[in-house]
C-alpha cells in the first residue's frame, strides 16, 4: 500500500526532536509540507529542515506561554495557507516527588499541564475553526502509556496530562466529525527518545526492558508510519481510537 501525503500541509509541534522529529521526516518522505515547531532548539529543527524531501518551514511557539500559543494556528494559516492535519506530539515530563513542598509541587504540575494539555486545547480549536472552513482535518495526539494505566508518583502531572488528552480527542471525533474534522490518539510506552533518556537514567533501562514483551524498547521511528496513515485518509473510520504502541507493556 502506497500512502500518500502529497498536497498536504501539516503542522508537527515538538518536531526538532525525537518522535517529533521521526514524524516530520516521515511525513516528509510521503509528500507532505510540514511545519516544524520547536521551542528553543532552532539548531536541531533547522538541520531537521535539511534533511526533508519537501518544502518546510520552521516556526518557533512557546507552548508553555499560553500568549504565544493563542493564534499561532491563524498566523500559520495566513503565511501559508490551510492546514491539513495537526499533530500534537510536544510535551514535557518533569520530576515532581510527593516528598517535594507543595507550593514547588504545584510549579512543576502548572507547567506540565500549560504544555502538555492547555496548550494541545488551544491548537486544537484554532486548527478546528480553520479546518470547519475546508470540511476537511486531521489531528493526530501523541498521549502516552500512563494515560490509561498511570504512572510513578514522581510523574502524576504528566500522567494527567495525557489522559486529558484522550477525552479531548473523543470529544473531538464524536462532535466535529460531519464537518470533515477526524481525531485519533497514539499512546506510546517507553520510547528511545531524550526525555524517555532522563527517565531511565533515574530507573534504569533494564527497569523498562522488564515491563515489554519484546526485545528492544520502541525508536521514534516506530511512531512515524501510523501517524502517516492517520493523516492519509485512509483510516478515517477509526476517528476518536487509541492506538497503543508500547511494545506489549500495557495491553487494553
Amino acid at each position: 500500500m502506497y500512502v500518500s501525503l502529497e498536497n498536504q500541509r501539516i503542522l508537527v509541534t515538538g518536531a526538532s526532536r525525537g518522535i517529533g522529529r521521526a514524524i516530520a521526516k516521515q511525513l516528509s518522505d510521503s509528500g507532505a509540507e510540514v511545519i516544524i515547531h520547536f521551542n528553543s532548539n532552532r539548531k536541531e529543527a533547522e538541520s531537521l529542515q535539511a534533511e526533508l524531501k519537501n518544502p518546510s518551514y520552521l516556526e518557533p511557539c512557546d507552548l508553555a506561554d499560553t500568549n504565544q500559543v493563542m493564534g499561532f494556528i491563524p498566523k500559520l494559516v495566513e503565511k501559508y495557507g490551510p492546514i491539513s492535519a495537526l499533530v500534537n506530539n510536544a510535551g514535557i515530563s518533569p520530576s515532581a516527588p510527593d516528598s517535594l513542598e507543595t507550593d514547588e509541587w504545584l510549579k512543576v504540575w502548572e507547567k506540565t499541564m500549560a504544555v502538555n494539555a492547555t496548550a494541545v486545547g488551544i491548537l486544537c480549536k484554532e486548527f478546528i475553526d480553520q479546518a470547519k472552513t475546508q470540511q476537511n482535518g486531521r489531528i493526530v495526539m501523541i498521549s502516552s502509556r500512563a494515560a490509561f494505566r498511570g504512572d510513578t508518583t514522581d510523574y502524576l502531572a504528566y500522567a494527567a496530562s495525557k489522559g486529558a488528552l484522550v477525552s479531548l480527542t473523543r470529544s473531538i471525533a464524536r462532535h466535529y466529525g460531519k464537518e470533515g474534522i477526524k481525531a485519533f490518539l497514539i499512546a506510546p510506552g517507553f520510547t528511545k527518545t531524550d526525555m524517555a533518556n532522563e527517565i531511565l537514567s533515574v530507573y534504569g533501562e533494564d527497569f523498562a526492558l522488564k515491563d515489554i514483551a519484546l526485545k528492544e524498547l520502541a525508536r521514534p521511528e516506530d511512531m512515524a508510519p501510523m501517524v502517516t496513515l492517520l493523516c492519509s485518509g485512509l483510516a478515517d473510520h477509526a476517528t476518536g481510537t487509541s492506538i497503543d504502541i508500547n511494545s506489549g507493556s500495557y495491553v487494553r
